[in-house]
């Protein structure tokens, strides 16, 4: 059985689509934008960009794998541990992950989310 693909402007400059601003932000007004590329019950891919900021972030009935292609920024979790991040940066976020994301510059992800239950 065949399956077609799709093709995409690349995903540095593309469009996305504002989302609007972080919620509970700690520093700063980070604002999100976002454009999902394939969704279906088990996985969503896309682009992400956050301008700069620090806000609070969860990992719930989810896992995500996300390719950074701008901006730079540390992932820090709720034990303090920080992942620092750059362009290039490819990093994995388990599911049940608590932290904050401190985006110094303006970042860019190409992400993947993997549900731990099908969605509807």
């Amino acid at each position: 059985m065949a399956h077609n693909s799709t093709a995409f402007n690349d995903p540095l400059t593309m469009e996305l689509d504002v989302v609007g601003p972080k919620p509970n932000p700690t520093q700063g007004e980070p604002v999100e934008s976002v454009k999902v590329l394939f969704e279906d019950a088990q996985i969503e891919a896309g682009v992400w960009e956050c301008t700069p900021g620090i806000f609070p972030s969860k990992r719930e009935g989810f896992r995500e794998a996300v390719t950074i292609i701008k901006g730079k920024g540390i992932l820090r979790d709720a034990d303090g541990n920080e992942t620092p991040f750059a362009a290039g940066s490819a990093v994995a976020i388990p599911e049940g992950w608590s932290g904050e994301w401190d985006i110094e510059e303006t970042t860019r992800k190409v992400y993947v989310v993997s549900f731990t239950e099908p969605r509807t």
